[in-house]
């Protein structure tokens, strides 16, 4: 099994985080993975985003064209890469900043209040986490361990506080219903 993810936004939304853990669940999990981010010159506010290849067989190529799963964090995103989507794949949109739907009919879309949801559970920043925890609860390939694991391979020792809100960030978006 292959799946290829694109995460799109804008530049501190924490995009190629979510990248990193996902590649990295990957590796705990003994696949193959790419990681490949992409951000524009402005360190924030400007685009980002971040290609995964998750992968039974060895990945050829780094570079997500026809991703199956599209994380769309703002609107120039979801504009920019909602027909780039394989018929059939997900997307899932960050519905607290993106008013509209999906146009498509031929994929599966996911609507997460994100921003909102992780105001709620006070960790604004997280809003990424929360998405990449409903993303991984659609594909029921959402396993505390290695997302556990995951975390603390990718949150750096200055940043060791924000470990458990990142938990309970993601466990919010395994948790939410539409």
């Amino acid at each position: 099994m292959t799946r290829e993810y694109l995460f799109a936004g804008f530049g501190g939304q924490g995009l190629l985080f979510s990248g990193k853990v996902l590649a990295y669940k990957g590796l705990i999990e003994d696949k193959n993975v790419s990681w490949l981010p992409s951000y524009g010159p402005e360190m924030r506010g400007g685009t980002a985003n971040c290609s995964v290849i998750v992968s039974d067989d060895p990945v050829g190529a780094p570079i997500v064209l026809n991703p199956d799963v599209l994380v769309a964090m703002n609107l120039p995103s979801l504009d920019k890469y909602e027909s780039a989507v394989r018929p059939g794949g997900t997307i899932l949109v960050e519905s607290s900043l993106i008013a509209r739907k999906v146009t498509r009919t031929d994929v599966n879309v996911y609507y997460v209040p994100a921003t909102k949801l992780a105001e709620e559970v006070g960790a604004p920043q997280l809003a990424n986490m929360i998405l990449v925890g409903k993303m991984l609860s659609v594909f029921g390939e959402y396993n505390e361990e290695t997302v556990s694991a995951a975390l603390e391979k990718c949150i750096s020792a200055r940043h060791a506080d924000m470990l458990e809100l990142n938990r309970k960030a993601m466990e919010t978006g395994k948790n939410y219903t539409e």
